[in-house]
């Protein structure tokens, strides 16, 4: 899809002491291992839900596969105050930017890990098809529509783990790449379509922590 804007930003919006909050909050849950594409279907992501929890839950093929293109550690919030602030900035994203997207539901909250030399290289938060019945009712049918990723450390405090985009150019059909600084400074939020693709950077010092959260609607028609 072509837009005027590719995506909407905020910057600084989450307050330091948020920010310090959520790190903390999301540190005193249970790690998981960042999964990709169909890994996620398979174990049937839900909003209350994920199996795979750790290196040893896959096969050597599919670990091996996986670390070629994502290595971070995640926890899954999905605590109902965090939604209620979150969800001010999707909605003023959305209608700002002119996409105007129809969304109902969000997902689980992605608390994101990136530790030294850990990354997520190119790839959309999109799927090619709807979910189904096996991520139940609440996300039957609809598929995801906006993105939302939240910096929630000091940029002082790492290095490396630059958020990149990746974009269509109009003019030829070749695309090209920007990174998306707006995002950087602590607190600053970035909005965008779920299919555009985009990447995290490999971290070369100190901790780069995130959250993510994607807004889903039915079906496009």
């Amino acid at each position: 899809m072509n837009f005027k804007n590719n995506y909407w930003y905020f910057t600084k919006a989450l307050p330091d002491h948020f920010c310090d909050k959520l790190i903390e909050f999301g540190k005193s849950k249970k790690e998981q291992l960042g999964i990709t594409g169909g890994l996620q279907r398979d174990a049937k992501k839900s909003k209350h839900s994920q199996v795979i929890h750790k290196e040893e839950d896959l096969k050597e093929e599919e670990l091996l596969n996986l670390k070629k293109r994502r290595d971070s550690n995640i926890v899954w919030l999905s605590e109902k105050w965090l939604y209620r602030y979150l969800h001010h900035y999707v909605r003023v994203a959305n209608h700002n930017s002119g996409w105007n997207f129809e969304w109902s539901y969000s997902e689980a909250a992605q608390f994101t890990k990136y530790k030294l030399n850990q990354f997520y290289d190119w790839h959309c938060d999109s799927w090619k098809e709807p979910y189904g019945d096996k991520e139940g009712p609440d996300l039957k049918g609809k598929v995801r529509k906006l993105s939302m990723t939240c910096s929630l450390s000091d940029p002082k405090d790492y290095k490396g783990g630059e958020f990149e985009f990746k974009f269509n150019d109009d003019a030829n059909g070749d695309t090209y790449t920007k990174i998306c600084k707006e995002v950087q400074p602590k607190g600053s939020i970035v909005i965008f379509p779920s299919d555009t693709y985009h990447r995290v950077k490999p971290v070369t010092e100190g901790i780069r922590y995130s959250l993510v959260l994607w807004s889903c609607g039915n079906s496009w028609k």
